[in-house]
């Protein structure tokens, strides 16, 4: 479809939206917010679109004034020079415009479940899990986000054989989908006394949160067993039975939750990651059909696929899906620069949408 054809069914979109909302009497307040939000997207079109018509007209009427023969030398070579810089201009504008209408992954303005794990590599997996889950921690503090933590496995020297959070803000899961995947760190672990390089690695797993309306669980389908949370190495660290281990039956999936002293509130919270992970396993069903284009692009989100090395010792960071590398390591771990991987990855899935509709 063509860009002016696209354009016309936005703004026919736009207008629709526009007269529903100017009479919201007969909407519920869920769809009245829906469509809301929905013309609050479409205005970056139309403002981007009304961008591109002012470009093209002023580009056409230098080009008129050019065709004038009568023109003198002063006016003629200021008017060949606003042609160069609108001419330079448009096909960035249209490219934003592009960008913009594409179609939009509904889950990317969603808040997401972060969990992070501990791959291969015993200790020094662990204590790079527990890296990584805190550069996403200063990462969320940076955006404004909410960063809860919900549940942490934490071992006896700091590591996190397990760690979950929940992120609250703009367009979370827009920007963290893509860190889905495998994590590798090359680097000297505290704990070696020979100063050899270990490989290890960290899994990172980002769902879009779901809500209750978006994944109804049948109550009958779950088993919930309630026990005592315990601390590292096994400990005891409660008295009562406030531990919370949820298993979805007709799935296998098992979530389990210790770290509020509440029964009710460890049960809250393991819900919260059931629905998510529910969420995310319909929506890698119903993209099943794109999978073969999926392999080929940045967002696929397998949990298996190696997407990022860390190497201290030359304090470079590469992610393999689009052959980035950077020598900030400890700009990025620390948050501070891992926008610049974000951008990079970001702009690569939407070259590759835009080449596959082109």
């Amino acid at each position: 479809m063509s860009l002016e054809a696209n354009l016309q069914k936005v703004q026919a979109r736009n207008k629709e939206l526009q007269a529903l909302l100017s009479e919201p009497g007969g909407l519920s307040s869920d769809v009245f917010q829906k469509l809301s939000k929905e013309l609050a997207e479409l205005s970056d079109v139309a403002a981007k679109a009304a961008e591109w018509d002012q470009a093209r007209a002023e580009l056409a009427d230098v080009r008129a004034l050019l065709a004038d023969s009568g023109l003198d030398a002063d006016m003629r070579q200021m008017a060949e020079q606003e042609e160069r810089d609108l001419a330079g201009r448009l096909p960035e504008i249209e490219r934003a415009l592009q960008i913009l209408l594409l179609p939009r992954d509904e889950a990317d303005a969603r808040n997401a479940i972060l969990e992070v794990r501990a791959g291969t590599g015993g200790d020094e997996a662990a204590l790079f899990a527990a890296d990584l889950f805190q550069m996403y921690q200063r990462y969320a503090a940076a955006h404004g986000w909410r960063f809860e933590v919900m549940e942490v496995s934490e071992t006896p020297i700091g590591g996190y054989k397990e760690a979950i959070a929940s992120i609250a803000g703009a367009d979370v899961f827009a920007r963290l989908k893509f860190e889905s995947g495998v994590h590798r760190v090359q680097r000297v672990p505290a704990t070696e006394s020979g100063g050899r390089i270990h490989t290890s690695a960290a899994t990172v797993a980002v769902l879009p949160e779901a809500a209750e309306i978006d994944i109804a669980v049948d109550e009958r389908d779950l088993r919930i067993d309630v026990y005592r949370a315990s601390g590292p190495g096994g400990q005891s660290v409660n008295t009562t039975d406030s531990a919370v281990r949820i298993t979805h039956l007709p799935t296998g999936l098992v979530v389990t939750q210790q770290d509020e002293k509440s029964q009710h509130k460890n049960r809250a919270k393991a819900m919260r990651i059931l629905r998510a992970r529910l969420f995310d396993l319909e929506r890698s069903r119903q993209h099943e059909a794109r999978a073969a284009d999926r392999r080929g692009q940045v967002g696929s989100g397998d949990r298996s696929e190696r997407v990022r090395t860390y190497n201290f010792p030359q304090g470079r960071i590469t992610d393999h899906r689009i052959n980035l590398t950077l020598y900030k390591i400890e700009r990025v771990i620390a948050g501070e620069a891992l926008d610049e991987i974000i951008d990079a990855l970001t702009a690569e899935d939407q070259a590759a949408r835009l080449a596959a509709i082109a």
